[in-house]
């Protein structure tokens, strides 16, 4: 059966945005006097929204959690796209796949990943964007994308949900669509190895959904 629907991770997967994150969670908290975090070290706590960002960085300062998660709102909203940058092959892969209803589900906030789509010209692309405040959970729950699926009235077997973390797979597989997991974010290989197929880069999707369709009947 021919795939109908492409839900698509953002952070990681279609843009770069580590650096301007870890900018931003350094303004919120210099503050507190909390070492500094390099871009490394960022790129092993994201994926999971601001909330559990914030928390993994505060450790046992949790008291500081609102106070932190504010400033870096603040923060970011203004600079959220100082040094993120569209990774390569994306812009070129999106226009080739211009047949299928494409969606965005980040747990990133859904104004902030307007923002971002709109600023990187990417938000033409996208028929819907889901964030994390946009359903009552957000990945590795399944509920944002079974509420894209409704959304469009879509079976789980025609859609296929492209990420580059283990969240971003464990909330396809729940919702029973097909998996595609992307190596050259922020997730670990050997985190993905539970997605149907893994790319090392995005022009090679429409291929993987050629290839896929029979395979997911």
């Amino acid at each position: 059966m021919p795939f109908k629907l492409l839900m698509f991770d953002l952070d990681g997967t279609l843009v770069d945005t580590v650096q301007d994150i870890t900018a931003s969670l350094n303004y919120a908290l210099q503050p507190h006097g909390i070492q500094t975090l390099t871009v490394e070290r960022t790129v092993k706590l994201v994926g999971e929204g601001l909330t559990k960002l914030v928390e993994k960085v505060l450790e046992d300062k949790s008291y500081l959690k609102e106070p932190v998660a504010r400033r870096f709102l603040d923060h970011y909203a203004e600079h959220i796209n100082d040094r993120s940058a569209v990774y390569p092959n994306v812009r070129e892969t999106l226009a080739i796949l211009s047949g299928y209803k494409k969606a965005v589900i980040s747990n990133k906030r859904e104004f902030l990943s307007r923002k971002l789509l709109n600023l990187l010209g990417l938000m033409k692309e996208f028929d819907l964007i889901v964030g994390s405040d946009t359903t009552a959970d957000r990945k590795p729950s399944p509920a944002p994308l079974r509420y894209v699926l409704e959304k469009f009235e879509v079976g789980s077997n025609e859609s296929v949900m492209v990420g580059d973390s283990k969240f971003d797979i464990e909330a396809g597989s729940s919702a029973g669509v097909g998996t595609v997991a992307v190596t050259y974010g922020y997730g670990d290989r050997k985190e993905l190895i539970k997605a149907d197929f893994m790319i090392d880069d995005l022009i090679e999707l429409p291929r993987i959904l050629d290839i896929a369709s029979s395979k997911f009947i």
